[in-house]
């Protein structure tokens, strides 16, 4: 794992839309991101982990 994908990660689990931000920009992985957080933080984190890791 590269420092940045760490950093990233750490990111995810804070704030999960914002670490999804820094590696796609305003793509659809962000606004799904925003959207789970939204609902539930817990959501949030486990796609933003998924989505940063694949």
């Amino acid at each position: 794992m590269s420092t940045a994908t760490f950093i990233d990660v750490i990111l995810a689990i804070l704030l999960p839309p914002l670490g999804v931000f820094f590696k796609y920009g305003c793509k659809i992985e962000f606004w799904i991101c925003l959207l789970l957080t939204l609902f539930g933080y817990l959501p949030g984190i486990i796609y933003a982990l998924w989505v940063i890791t694949k």
